[in-house]
């Protein structure tokens, strides 16, 4: 079970068999979370808010989920800074996916690489990063539920 789980997680881009292994026991049950955004919440990848009547503020990330998940998908997600590219470490560690997998993976490293190129002109890389990191929260919940 938890060898299946690995197997699809180092399909993305920055996860390598720590990292996958890291977010197999510490998420468990990717199943108890009802959509992206709770996995997001888990995570503590969603930005604070703050309301009073008709002003909503919203500020930046919460870090209230588990600390774990949060820093490996903040350390994966620096490796979206790059042009999506098929790497011969990627190829490597895609042999034994499913083709599936690879193409959820394929369109997981086209969709953040933009934020890096868009956002980067124009906000501290830091905060790029937590928002390419809490995307991929998304795809790896979508992954995994899949």
């Amino acid at each position: 079970m938890v060898w299946d789980t690995i197997r699809r997680l180092i399909a993305y881009r920055g996860i390598d068999r720590l990292g996958a292994l890291t977010l197999a026991v510490e998420v468990c049950d990717w199943r108890r979370f009802a959509s992206a955004h709770a996995h997001m919440a888990f995570c503590g990848l969603v930005p604070t808010e703050t309301s009073s009547g008709a002003s909503v503020r919203r500020g930046g990330i919460t870090k209230t989920g588990n600390v774990h998940v949060r820093t490996q998908l903040i350390e994966s997600a620096w490796a979206y800074r790059y042009p999506p590219k098929l790497t011969r470490a990627i190829a490597a560690r895609q042999v034994d996916a499913d083709p599936d997998t690879v193409a959820r993976a394929w369109q997981a490293q086209l969709r953040l690489t933009r934020p890096f190129r868009a956002l980067a002109r124009t906000k501290p890389s830091t905060v790029v990063v937590a928002a390419v990191a809490r995307e991929l929260a998304g795809f790896v919940w979508a992954e995994m539920t899949a």
